[in-house]
């Protein structure tokens, strides 16, 4: 596939513009280079951290259900669902914004909180255990959807990052040293022709 060159005068001055411009262009394409790198280290660091998150919420919720399960087998739907209003949630999430080399994501903070107590009538003890796995389901679950995040733009950005490079690589360096090759080219047929006529008229001075 031959490579595209840009619509410029052969001159000098271009010359040194294209040269300044190839070397601007050059160390960037370095710069993407580690920047491409560390995403991907990144990426497979976080990757590591999602799975397992993902495995313990899994464990974390099939133990919440079954204590929940239980519950509403020894207590009851209705007497489950009363003893359970006025209850206040056992949590403290803060959702604040963080950035890893530039890139922004929500870091969530989740802190399960001490049970709240309740009156002993009419409730179960595996009440207080469903109550609990509950809580730290939605802290995993917190955990998760940070890490999941994350780990979705950490991607994205790694993509536009190697979309960068190989444009650089493949299509914008490469047309800017075609350029540079010829126009050297053209100026040094154009010095070889400005050296002939020379020549010629020296000749012709000395018949």
């Amino acid at each position: 596939m031959a490579v595209k060159r840009l619509k410029t005068p052969p001159t000098k001055s271009t010359l040194l513009n294209l040269k300044r411009k190839v070397a601007f262009l050059e160390q960037g394409h370095i710069l993407l280079e580690r920047k491409k790198e560390l995403l991907t280290r990144l990426v497979y660091e976080r990757l590591k951290q999602y799975r397992q998150l993902r495995q313990d919420t899994k464990i974390c919720l099939n133990k919440a259900y079954y204590w929940l399960s239980m519950t509403h087998l020894r207590m009851g739907h209705k007497a489950l669902k009363q003893v359970a209003l006025g209850l206040s949630i056992p949590l403290n999430i803060n959702i604040l914004p963080q950035s890893s080399i530039g890139i922004q994501y929500p870091a969530v903070h989740a802190e399960r909180l001490p049970l709240q107590p309740v009156g002993l009538m009419g409730t179960e003890s595996s009440f207080d255990e469903t109550r609990q796995h509950l809580a730290d389901m939605v802290v995993l679950l917190a955990k998760l959807g940070e890490a999941e995040t994350a780990l979705w733009r950490l991607l994205e950005e790694q993509r536009k990052t190697q979309k960068r490079v190989n444009a650089l690589k493949y299509n914008v360096i490469p047309t800017y040293h075609e350029t540079i090759r010829f126009i050297n080219s053209s100026l040094e047929e154009e010095e070889r022709n400005t050296l002939f006529q020379i020549k010629v008229l020296r000749e012709k001075s000395h018949q």
